[in-house]
């Protein structure tokens, strides 16, 4: 195991017998698609979908959505993966912009959204 940086380490009867575990703590499911697994996500997920929604009644968005549901225009998923950056508006200054990139996370998620045409899902 050297050189690696684990997550997580959980011991297995000994702590002589270590396994690497990743966590991943956030399900994303598509809402009306119970045919496509869910997809799972970090924690820190909860936070990072804003950058990626369509706010409510807006481009075709419907106007009400559940409680934990999000809706990702698939046109904005495949802009977001095919540039590979977020523009982020600062809350300060509207006139202020910051471009960051994608985490191959969040890439791998994008492209799970387009490969099965998904708009409209629920963090649980």
């Amino acid at each position: 195991m050297r050189g690696l940086q684990p997550l997580f380490q959980v011991a297995h009867r000994s702590f002589e017998n270590w396994t690497l575990v990743k966590i991943m703590s956030v399900r994303v499911v598509p809402v009306g698609r119970p045919e496509i697994a869910p997809y799972e996500m970090p924690d820190r997920f909860r936070h990072d979908i804003t950058y990626f929604v369509t706010s409510p009644g807006e481009s075709g968005a419907p106007a009400t959505l559940g409680e934990n549901e999000w809706w990702v225009r698939l046109a904005d998923a495949r802009q977001f993966y095919d540039e590979g950056i977020l523009r982020i508006v600062s809350p300060l200054d509207s006139q202020s912009t910051a471009e960051l990139e994608i985490t191959e996370e969040q890439e791998a998620w994008l492209s799970w959204m387009i490969d099965n045409q998904i708009e409209h899902i629920r963090l649980t």
